[in-house]
């Protein structure tokens, strides 16, 4: 576990120093232009390098570094233009990994697309938030010229990145590359092997991506929201203040007590044209303000003390009655009593306005008039959608940079180690003491050291591999070892029967042997392929032996006469197939699903059947007859012919060989007759073995 912990730290570290890489290159070719005025950035130069050769990751740490930097330096609108950088990233870490760094037409492609995410960002976001181009000429103006050098700029950028690529030596790419393998590194065909698995529905990789999208989009929508909300909450309260200023301005300059001779004399008054001027000065202070007044409100409306003209609009006379607007409907009692009202906003006719109203009051403490202000609310939607498209644009790069390293996280500390975990499962084999002991070193190589419960489930599933394999090894042992002991069993058993039969000698180990023989044949002559399964040649070749238990149920006397039987005694005879399948029976009734017991019954029953219908005890023919007893048909028959008997001299091998071939297709089935003659040398083999083995033992 400590190694694993210094593992993982040696990794960030490399990856910090490698992201370092990448931003000091950025920076660099980003001062370089700026001391030459160039009229291009090359700020991604290091984001388009790291990505290729670290990976997307990386890169986009790289160029998020960079614009942040740029913006703390140089200007605060070069972080919202981080999206650009993590974007050229995320594409040179694809065309990187697919090789299309390689071929000239994808990488007029790659220039292609790079260009189109500055030019296409750059210019959206100069729409947004500056307004820049008037009229369709102004447009097009700005869009050839922006394109031009954003195709110059992303072109010396990718001839960098091809040089860099080129001339760098492979050890060092090797050591910039990052991948953050928390196991055994896979191959590139085991990675593609472990991505096509198929998921029943969806995978882990598709809701870890929906999970860590809905996630950012919920956060980032509801920021946003709650930003915008308080952006203009303050910029209203920021207008409100200036709004309540110049009203306190106009209160400054405004004689209470002259209101009624303005009214009365208008600009004819003393000090009316010097007092009207001062306003204008405040008025042309700020271009927020959109319209200064005085009125004297009364029953009848506002009587105008002044009215100041603006370019669209001229104000009214001294002593004018402008009927209430009806967006203060709620306010006049208020005002026709000298009261202080809140700001009111308004968007109607005048377009969109804050209001303030604020009472002048003489030395006696009566309101003659109020000092009412206008503030132009217009540029607050401007600066509104300029101020959302800035939160959108710095949403879009650190909402990439997280799913990118939430995705990076995910597949190298869950996705592939258990992908991979599941194809080394799938991958078991049980065939072999060998197969399970590679099974248990599949996952040991793996190593995961993830240091968290994917770690813990890996422990756990190489334990259990490991204890199944030894148990299973264990049981393989004593299968064996069964089996052994059931093929002694039958053997003594058959010695048994055997043994009571002074004619036959070893006749149940040739017979066994043979049926091996015509068997392996078979399959290289491509017959019955579909039926000589490993398993029914393991139980035709070791069930033989009990082909004639049925023998035990028939006397002495008719087995060892040494002439020929007589008509009732051969159907004494002929009674041990239909005996041997009685026995058996008994035995599939203890053990009903044993292959093995199902071939020995199959011989004992039909090895006495003839391929032309005319053997015993059924008749049966052609492939009525069980496959096992047409092969057991062959060797009992052969094994017959070669061996001495009381009643008759061994067959020579050659006659005996023919006597087989004559009976092909009317005693046994051709196939396995043909079979037989062609393992002619291997049958002389088995023959002259026994025939060896009796003669030492006489």
């Amino acid at each position: 576990m400590e190694n694993n912990r210094i593992e993982n730290t040696n990794y960030w570290i490399k990856m910090f120093f490698v992201c370092m890489i990448g931003f000091a290159i950025n920076m660099l070719g980003y001062m370089i232009v700026n001391a030459a005025h160039l009229p291009i950035y090359l700020d991604s130069v290091g984001t388009v390098i790291i990505a290729a050769i670290g990976g997307y990751l990386p890169g986009i740490i790289a160029g998020l570094a960079t614009n942040l930097l740029k913006g703390a330096i140089y200007s605060t609108e070069n972080v919202y233009y981080a999206v650009i950088n993590v974007l050229i990233a995320v594409c040179t870490g694809y065309f990187s990994r697919r090789g299309l760094l390689k071929k000239p037409l994808s990488i007029l492609g790659y220039v292609c697309v790079l260009s189109l995410i500055g030019f296409g960002h750059y210019t959206l976001f100069q729409w947004f938030t500056n307004d820049i181009y008037e009229g369709i000429d102004s447009l097009r103006a700005h869009l050839y010229n922006d394109m031009f050098y954003e195709v110059l700029d992303k072109s010396v950028t990718t001839i960098i990145l091809l040089l860099v690529l080129k001339f760098v030596p492979q050890n060092i790419k090797n050591k910039l590359k990052m991948e953050g393998w928390l196991q055994t590194p896979l191959s590139e065909e085991e990675i593609e092997a472990v991505k096509q698995r198929n998921s029943r529905v969806f995978s882990l990789k598709s809701k870890i991506l929906f999970l860590l999208i809905s996630a950012c989009v919920a956060v980032g929508v509801v920021a946003m929201i709650i930003t915008v909300v308080l952006y203009r909450k303050y910029t209203i309260e920021e207008h409100e203040k200036m709004a309540q200023g110049t009203t306190s301005l106009i209160k400054s300059v405004i004689d209470p007590d002259a209101v009624d001779m303005y009214i009365e004399e208008g600009e004819k008054a003393p000090g009316y044209i010097e007092t009207e001027q001062r306003l204008y000065n405040i008025k042309n202070s700020s271009s927020d303000i959109q319209y200064l007044y005085v009125y004297k409100i009364m029953e009848d409306g506002c009587h105008v003390v002044f009215d100041l003209d603006t370019e669209d609009l001229e104000g009214g006379n001294p002593g004018e009655v402008i009927p209430f607007d009806e967006s203060f409907g709620g306010v006049i009692p208020t005002l026709l009593e000298g009261g202080r009202i809140d700001p009111i906003v308004t968007d109607d006719t005048y377009g969109y306005l804050i209001t303030v109203y604020d009472p002048i009051y003489d030395s006696k403490g009566n309101c003659k008039c109020y000092a009412a202000t206008d503030i132009a609310m217009n540029l607050v939607k401007t600066k509104e959608l300029s101020f959302m498209m800035k939160l959108v644009s710095l949403f879009l790069g650190f909402f990439i940079f997280v799913i990118a390293l939430g995705l990076w996280l995910s597949e190298y500390n869950i996705i592939l180690p258990v992908n991979t975990m599941a194809v080394s499962a799938s991958a078991f084999a049980y065939d072999s003491e060998e197969a399970l002991e590679e099974n248990v070193e599949r996952i040991k190589r793996l190593q995961i050291h993830t240091g968290d419960e994917i770690e813990n489930m890996y422990q756990a599933f190489y334990k259990t591999t490991e204890n199944s394999v030894e148990y299973l090894n264990e049981l393989h042992t004593k299968t064996e070892t069964i089996a052994e002991m059931q093929n002694a069993l039958i053997m003594v058993l058959a010695d048994m029967v055997e043994n009571r039969d002074e004619n036959t000698g070893d006749h149940v180990r040739k017979t066994a042997a043979y049926t091996r023989i015509i068997m392996d044949k078979l399959l290289e002559m491509n017959c019955y392929v579909d039926q000589l399964t490993p398993q029914f040649i393991y139980d035709v070749e070791h069930s033989a032996p009990l082909h004639d238990v049925g023998k035990i149920q028939v006397s002495d006397t008719i087995l060892n006469k040494p002439g020929k039987l007589t008509d009732e005694e051969f159907a004494i005879m002929k009674t041990h197939t239909t005996a041997g399948a009685e026995i058996l029976d008994q035995v599939i009734e203890k053990v009903p699903e044993s292959s093995y017991l199902i071939e020995a019954k199959n011989l004992a029953e039909f090895h006495h059947e003839k391929w032309n219908g005319k053997g015993y005890p059924y008749g049966l023919k052609g492939e009525e007859i069980p496959l096992s007893a047409r092969i057991m048909a062959v060797a009992d028959v052969f094994d017959a012919l070669v061996s001495e008997r009381i009643y008759k001299k061994a067959f020579p091998f050659e006659k005996a060989m023919n006597i087989i071939k004559e009976d092909a297709g009317t005693h046994f089935d051709p196939n396995v007759a043909e079979a037989f003659i062609q393992s002619a040398d291997r049958v002389r083999e088995v023959m002259d073995y026994f025939n060896e083995q009796n003669n030492s033992t006489d």
